[in-house]
């Protein structure tokens, strides 16, 4: 078994179709159909279950596709390793993200990193809270920082990061009127949320809160992206939460950031690796990680003038 046969098979259990995966790798279809024939007869199973109408994945194709990502990821990690170390650096280490960490924490946390140890390099991923957990334990990462800290046997989870949750309203909307807003007040409007999928450990955080108030919630969209949110918040569709360092980065003029009220909300990252004694060089980043704590936003921090 070859790596283009690993390629190939994702491709075409990615797309479940032979012609778009075909197209994807820019060969023919027919040299792709024989690539998978030719797996299949090597392995001694069937991969996927064709039909006229439809292509899908055995359960031994399932199998193999997590394995075949998890050969290729190792693959492409070790080809970055070499050009890293013939582009002089001395060291890697390599950073998953997930749930949307604020671009002042992490760009302050690098130019740290920058500055004390220029010679390592720091290799940054956007995963999901699944595949950051997955990776960590396969070791494809070495550190994660995540909205989550439900991780599984083998890793740990260290709370690092603790940021304000605001309520994300369009300008000119009634609830501006309060400085800090009831919770039981927001939720009577329609809310345009994250999807739990792709924010899984915002998610989680978000639940608690929300799970506060007896309200039947009006959801109008659930969305990938903070950018995405903001727009249909801007637009008029619904009120958002997010953290806001986060808001306050993305500065949209027709979007205005409310505290809640009463007990603040704080949103937590977690800084999750394997369980034991980190290396040296990896220990070291670990510290870097805490004293951006300064940057933190308190909870008696003034509103008004973030975003208006």
């Amino acid at each position: 078994m070859e790596l283009r046969h690993l390629r190939c098979f994702i491709a075409v259990a990615e797309e479940l179709h032979f012609a778009r995966a075909a197209a994807r790798l820019h060969i023919e279809q027919s040299p792709l159909s024989r690539i998978i024939k030719e797996l299949e007869y090597r392995l001694g199973v069937q991969l996927f279950e064709r039909t006229t109408r439809r292509t899908r994945l055995t359960w031994a194709g399932k199998v193999l596709l997590e394995e075949a990502r998890r050969v290729l990821a190792v693959v492409d990690q070790a080809k970055a390793s070499v050009k890293s170390a013939a582009a002089g650096y001395r060291g890697r280490i390599r950073v998953a993200l997930s749930d949307g960490i604020p671009q002042a924490r992490l760009a302050a946390l690098l130019a740290l990193c920058r500055e004390e140890e220029p010679e390592v390099e720091i290799c940054l991923s956007e995963v999901t809270f699944s595949e950051q957990a997955r990776g960590l334990s396969d070791d494809l990462f070495d550190i994660g920082l995540a909205q989550s800290d439900e991780v599984g046997d083998g890793l740990v989870a260290e709370p690092v990061w603790f940021d304000p949750l605001v309520v994300a309203v369009p300008a000119r909307h009634p609830l501006l009127t309060y400085r800090r807003v009831p919770l039981d007040e927001a939720v009577r409007y329609p809310l345009v949320l994250c999807d739990p999928q792709v924010c899984e450990g915002f998610w989680q955080q978000l639940q608690r809160v929300l799970g506060a108030v007896d309200t039947r919630l009006t959801i109008a969209d659930r969305v990938p992206t903070l950018d995405l949110m903001m727009a249909l918040v801007a637009a008029g569709y619904g009120l958002g939460f997010s953290s806001l360092a986060r808001i306050t980065e993305l500065n949209n003029p027709d979007v205005v950031a409310r505290p809640l009220a009463g007990c603040p909300a704080m949103l937590t990252t977690y800084l999750i690796r394997r369980q034991g004694e980190p290396a040296e060089q990896l220990a070291r980043f670990i510290g870097r990680v805490s004293p951006t704590e300064s940057q933190a936003l308190l909870p008696n921090h003034t509103f008004h003038e973030e975003i208006a």
